[in-house]
């Protein structure tokens, strides 16, 4: 397996400040649905906006593979395909299933996955056996009633659970899928959104837990004030600084992170080759879902 960490820091652009300039990536928007419900979350489909969350639309597992075809071909820099949504990859089937397609065409590309989380410890297996080198698990908080603050509720066995009993639940499978995957030997990152009124004395317990766990880099994302959140504040480089330099006292901080598309596509900051590979016309909003 090529998922040390090592490995992973001269190749993967999304690890190494070095590689960002010259290694690339295409991420692959197959995630329709998601099952948690988190108050700073909104995803769209458009062709302008550059953040987590947004698409031009979805693409099948198939045409997942062909466009890691062309954009190979276009970029052949490009060392990562991944999964990042638009929604969670892990609520429906089609991530996994394309990542087993890429793993037969392209066995030496780098596979790398985003997840809330939610439901890693029913699909660990079934990502070790995928092939997924690299895989990033959002987690905003480790204490259950900062987490109520953060996400609304979930849809965990068939059912809608809210509140503090949905954060107990999201934070214990969070934190055992990570130990169970970083035990395979897949290279954990672990995503935390910095929200200054909500989690902003809390990144360092965050980080200091997920390492415990067996997370190998840690990520703090400034949080975009929008939908649930629009009421909060964006976080200033002084409390960015501050929260990374707490962090990395207990794990890797990774610091040049550019809050990618889930259609993302090219090298990093220099080289968008996105709209060359994906033509697909945009769908409405309320194409998205929730379970």
């Amino acid at each position: 397996m090529k998922s040390n960490f090592e490995y992973l820091m001269k190749l993967h652009p999304c690890f190494a400040a070095g590689a960002k300039n010259y290694k690339g990536r295409v991420h692959l928007p197959v995630s329709p649905g998601c099952n948690i419900f988190c108050k700073f979350c909104k995803r769209s489909f458009n062709d302008t906006v550059n953040r987590p969350g947004v698409a031009r639309g979805i693409i099948s597992p198939s045409e997942a593979v062909e466009t890691v075809r062309k954009a190979v071909a276009l970029c052949p820099d490009i060392t990562v395909a991944g999964v990042a949504g638009p929604g969670e990859p892990l609520a429906t089937p089609y991530a996994l299933e394309t990542f087993r397609l890429i793993k037969k065409e392209f066995p030496d590309i780098i596979k790398c996955m985003s997840t809330n989380g939610l439901l890693l410890p029913d699909y660990a297996e079934d990502i070790i056996e995928a092939g997924i080198d690299s895989l990033t698990v959002t987690v905003n908080a480790i204490n259950p009633d900062i987490q109520a603050r953060i996400c609304e509720g979930i849809v965990y066995g068939g059912k809608f659970v809210a509140g503090r009993e949905a954060a107990e639940i999201l934070i214990a499978n969070q934190l055992s899928g990570i130990k169970k995957i970083s035990g395979a030997g897949i290279t954990v990152k672990v995503n935390t959104v910095l929200i200054p009124e909500i989690n902003a004395g809390h990144v360092t317990d965050v980080a200091k837990t997920v390492a415990e766990h067996g997370a190998s880099i840690f990520n703090i994302i400034p949080l975009i004030p929008q939908h649930g959140l629009s009421w909060c504040s964006a976080p200033d480089c002084g409390l960015i600084s501050k929260a990374r330099t707490e962090a990395e006292k207990y794990i890797k901080v990774f610091r040049h992170c550019q809050r990618c598309r889930a259609d993302a596509a090219g090298i990093p900051g220099s080289r968008d080759i996105s709209r060359m590979i994906y033509i697909t016309p945009v769908i409405p909003e309320n194409t998205f879902s929730h379970g």
